[in-house]
């Protein structure tokens, strides 16, 4: 390396990818443990997401930011959040329609017995795939830096 180059941002390391590789099953495991138990205990969707959308990360500080960005297709991004937004709006509308309130759980009790538990975790499940996928996003547009903005450009 010359005098004029400047390191890269990537370092590899054979340690913190073995790490990762390992513990990034049980931290996805967690996050979903998180999402699911919201209702009963600490915890929640919002809570969850942001520990699934951790693991993205690791998986880029391990990797490379480049090659992770690479591997988590933007449009499997945008699906989380819509698929998020799909399953809160459905449920809530769906007790509407069934003439409830919007997420009012009981109006599917006449449908299924466990309906107010299960309504619960859905809507957890959505939020965290929301909050998983914002978490996501702005990590990568935060990597990808503001070097297209100079001090020379005109407005």
């Amino acid at each position: 390396m010359s005098a004029d180059e400047q390191p890269g941002l990537y370092v590899e390391s054979t340690i913190i990818m073995t790490t990762v590789r390992v513990v990034a099953p049980f931290v996805l495991t967690f996050a979903l443990f998180i999402m699911f138990h919201g209702a009963d205990t600490p915890g929640g969707g919002f809570q969850g997401g942001v520990i699934a959308g951790s693991v993205v990360m690791m998986l880029a500080f391990a990797y490379g930011i480049d090659s992770t960005r690479q591997w988590v297709d933007v449009r499997v991004v945008a699906a989380l959040a819509s698929g998020g937004v799909l399953v809160f709006a459905g449920i809530g509308l769906g007790a509407m329609a069934l003439g409830g309130q919007f997420l009012q759980y009981n109006e599917y009790l006449p449908l299924y017995s466990k309906a107010s538990k299960y309504g619960i975790e859905l809507v957890e499940l959505g939020i965290g795939g929301i909050v998983a996928s914002i978490a996501i996003g702005l990590f990568f547009l935060l990597a990808a830096g503001f070097g297209h903005v100079t001090g020379d450009d005109e407005r």
